[in-house]
C-alpha cells in the first residue's frame, strides 16, 4: 500500500464525459446527469483500507445526497489482473455485501482515471452542471478531516462543497487533497 495524495489543478476545469458499465449490468454516461444539481465521483476500489474505511460513509452521503438531486458515481481504475480483488465480479460482490445505494462503475482501460488525473483511492469529484452536457470541477478532495475514525469528524469536506453548490453559493477554494492507495495502473 503506497499512501499517495490527490494533485491539484482540476478544480475550475472542464470534467472529462465517460461511459462506464456498472456492477448491475447497465451503462452510466456522465451526459445522463446534465440535469441533476451537482454528481459526485469517486474512484475507489474494493481492496485499499482506506476506501474501506470510509465506504460506509460514502453510502450514508450518496443515501442523502440523491435524494437532494446529486447522484453518486464510484469508478474502480485499477488493473484487475494484478489486483484481482477489484475485478468486476469482486465489485459486483463489493457493492452487494455493502448495500451500495450508487452505481460502481468499471474503468477497465483506465482511460477515465487518466482523464481526470486521478492518482488514489478513495479520491472525490464534485461536478457541476452548467451547459448541455458540459460539467465543472468545482471540488476536488478529501471526504472529511478524519478518514480512520469517523467519530472524530470535525470538517464534512465533501458534503460542505455540495451543500455550496445546491445553495447556489461558490465552493470553498480552499480543498484538502483526497489521500489513500494509489491508483494500481496497468504495466
Amino acid at each position: 500500500m503506497a499512501l499517495t495524495y490527490s494533485e491539484v489543478g482540476m478544480t475550475g476545469t472542464q470534467a472529462p464525459l465517460f461511459e462506464l458499465k456498472g456492477v448491475d449490468g447497465w451503462r452510466y454516461a456522465l451526459a445522463d446527469f446534465a440535469q441533476s444539481k451537482a454528481v459526485v465521483v469517486i474512484f475507489m476500489c474494493n481492496h485499499c483500507p482506506y476506501v474501506i474505511a470510509v465506504q460506509e460513509r460514502i453510502n450514508e452521503l450518496a443515501k442523502d445526497y440523491q435524494r437532494r438531486g446529486v447522484p453518486v458515481l464510484a469508478i474502480n481504475s485499477n488493473d484487475s489482473v494484478r489486483y484481482p480483488d477489484d475485478n468486476f465480479e469482486a465489485m459486483k460482490e463489493r457493492a452487494k455485501e455493502q448495500g451500495y445505494v450508487f452505481p460502481y462503475l468499471h474503468d477497465a482501460d483506465q482511460s477515465v482515471a487518466h482523464a481526470y488525473g486521478a492518482v488514489c483511492t478513495p479520491e472525490f469529484y464534485l461536478l457541476e452542471p452548467t451547459s448541455g452536457t458540459n460539467f465543472i470541477i468545482r471540488y476536488h478532495g478529501r471526504l472529511d478531516d478524519n478518514w480512520k475514525e469517523p467519530q472524530k469528524v470535525k470538517t464534512h469536506d465533501l458534503a460542505d462543497a455540495i451543500d455550496a453548490i445546491l445553495a447556489g453559493q461558490p465552493v470553498s477554494a480552499q480543498q484538502q487533497p483526497s489521500m489513500g492507495c494509489s491508483i494500481k495502473w496497468k504495466m
